[in-house]
Protein backbone atom coordinates (compact mmCIF):
# COMPACT_ATOMS: atom_id res chain seq x y z
CA UNK A 1 0.00 0.00 0.00
CA UNK A 2 1.10 3.59 -1.16
CA UNK A 3 2.37 6.17 2.01
CA UNK A 4 2.05 9.61 1.59
CA UNK A 5 3.58 12.62 3.74
CA UNK A 6 1.16 14.82 4.05
CA UNK A 7 1.46 18.41 5.75
CA UNK A 8 -0.97 18.90 8.84
CA UNK A 9 0.65 22.16 10.20
CA UNK A 10 3.29 23.85 12.10
CA UNK A 11 4.57 23.06 15.56
CA UNK A 12 2.85 26.48 16.72
CA UNK A 13 -0.38 25.32 15.86
CA UNK A 14 0.19 23.21 18.69
CA UNK A 15 0.08 24.42 22.55
CA UNK A 16 3.10 23.28 24.65
CA UNK A 17 2.06 19.81 26.34
CA UNK A 18 -1.48 19.84 24.20
CA UNK A 19 -2.95 18.19 21.14
CA UNK A 20 -4.86 19.10 18.17
CA UNK A 21 -6.64 16.20 15.49
CA UNK A 22 -7.28 15.75 11.85
CA UNK A 23 -9.41 13.26 10.32
CA UNK A 24 -8.69 11.35 7.38
CA UNK A 25 -11.13 8.48 5.64
CA UNK A 26 -9.73 5.93 8.60
CA UNK A 27 -10.45 7.92 11.31
CA UNK A 28 -9.03 10.76 13.78
CA UNK A 29 -5.49 11.42 14.43
CA UNK A 30 -3.97 13.13 17.40
CA UNK A 31 -1.19 15.14 17.01
CA UNK A 32 0.55 15.97 20.59
CA UNK A 33 3.07 18.34 21.48
CA UNK A 34 5.27 17.20 24.26
CA UNK A 35 8.06 18.31 25.91
CA UNK A 36 11.06 19.80 24.18
CA UNK A 37 8.52 20.39 21.56
CA UNK A 38 8.83 16.92 20.53
CA UNK A 39 5.95 15.85 17.98
CA UNK A 40 3.70 12.84 18.02
CA UNK A 41 1.01 11.49 16.40
CA UNK A 42 -1.06 8.43 17.43
CA UNK A 43 -4.68 7.36 16.59
CA UNK A 44 -6.87 9.22 18.32
CA UNK A 45 -8.51 6.44 20.55
CA UNK A 46 -7.27 4.99 24.10
CA UNK A 47 -6.96 1.32 24.02
CA UNK A 48 -8.94 0.50 26.94
CA UNK A 49 -12.67 2.06 26.06
CA UNK A 50 -11.75 4.02 22.88
CA UNK A 51 -11.17 7.42 24.76
CA UNK A 52 -10.46 10.25 22.83
CA UNK A 53 -6.97 11.12 23.75
CA UNK A 54 -6.32 14.30 22.34
CA UNK A 55 -8.95 15.75 25.22
CA UNK A 56 -6.27 13.79 27.57
CA UNK A 57 -3.19 15.48 30.03
CA UNK A 58 0.16 15.30 27.92
CA UNK A 59 2.75 15.18 30.27
CA UNK A 60 6.58 13.74 29.99
CA UNK A 61 6.46 11.69 26.81
CA UNK A 62 2.91 10.44 27.63
CA UNK A 63 -0.79 11.34 27.45
CA UNK A 64 -2.99 10.31 30.12
CA UNK A 65 -7.15 9.17 29.24
CA UNK A 66 -9.82 11.86 30.17
CA UNK A 67 -12.26 8.72 30.80
CA UNK A 68 -9.87 6.19 33.04
CA UNK A 69 -6.97 8.05 33.45
CA UNK A 70 -5.01 5.09 31.75
CA UNK A 71 -0.99 6.19 30.44
CA UNK A 72 -0.12 5.88 27.11
CA UNK A 73 3.54 6.43 25.66
CA UNK A 74 3.56 8.63 22.55
CA UNK A 75 6.22 7.08 21.05
CA UNK A 76 5.57 3.77 20.91
CA UNK A 77 1.77 4.15 21.65
CA UNK A 78 2.09 1.30 24.66
CA UNK A 79 -0.03 1.55 28.14
CA UNK A 80 1.68 2.52 31.10
CA UNK A 81 1.57 0.52 34.61
CA UNK A 82 -0.43 -2.69 35.03
CA UNK A 83 -2.52 -1.49 32.03
CA UNK A 84 -1.69 -3.55 28.86
CA UNK A 85 -2.92 -2.24 25.18
CA UNK A 86 -1.20 -0.48 22.28
CA UNK A 87 -2.27 2.36 20.46
CA UNK A 88 -1.35 2.62 16.76
CA UNK A 89 1.50 5.77 16.05
CA UNK A 90 2.22 7.50 12.57
CA UNK A 91 5.49 8.47 11.40
CA UNK A 92 5.88 12.31 11.72
CA UNK A 93 8.73 14.40 10.24
CA UNK A 94 9.43 18.14 10.78
CA UNK A 95 11.17 20.28 8.12
CA UNK A 96 11.57 24.01 9.21
CA UNK A 97 8.76 23.84 11.86
CA UNK A 98 6.25 22.31 9.45
CA UNK A 99 4.75 18.96 10.46
CA UNK A 100 4.12 16.29 7.98
CA UNK A 101 2.66 12.75 9.22
CA UNK A 102 2.57 9.29 6.92
CA UNK A 103 -0.80 7.89 5.84
CA UNK A 104 -2.28 5.56 4.05
CA UNK A 105 -3.37 5.64 0.38
CA UNK A 106 -6.89 4.34 2.19
CA UNK A 107 -6.75 7.00 4.96
CA UNK A 108 -6.39 10.15 2.14
CA UNK A 109 -9.06 8.57 0.13
CA UNK A 110 -7.51 7.49 -2.99
CA UNK A 111 -7.09 4.00 -4.90
CA UNK A 112 -3.62 3.81 -4.73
Amino acid sequence: MTTYWIEVGQINDIPPLGARTINTKTGRIALFRAEGDKIYALEDRCPHKNGPLSQGIVHDCAVTCPLHNWVIDLQSGEARGPDQGTVPTIPVKITDGKIQIAITAEATGTND
